[in-house]
């Protein structure tokens, strides 16, 4: 199967050096990669696909959540308004 993406520069670049370091083709070193990254459900006896799904998106927010800040945000809104 053939398949276009499109990559950052900087990740193709890196991409290709491992391709050059390793002696195979880029098209080995990303299929490979990915493989690893995305095993065939039932092959793995470890293998969690809500695992596999969790983190596959983007919230599209760049810092990270602070559950403990949001949850004293919610109880004190709580508290405020008399809920």
């Amino acid at each position: 199967m053939s398949l276009t993406v499109h990559l950052p520069e900087e990740l193709a670049d890196r991409l290709t050096a491992e391709a050059a370091r390793r002696g195979m083709s880029v098209d080995e070193v990303a299929a490979e990669a990915l493989a690893a990254r995305y095993p065939k459900a039932g092959s793995d006896p470890g293998y969690d696909a809500l695992e596999a799904f969790i983190g596959s998106g983007d919230s599209g927010h760049s810092e990270a959540f602070d559950i403990h800040r949001a949850r004293a945000e919610l109880a004190e809104t709580k508290l405020t308004e008399g809920i």
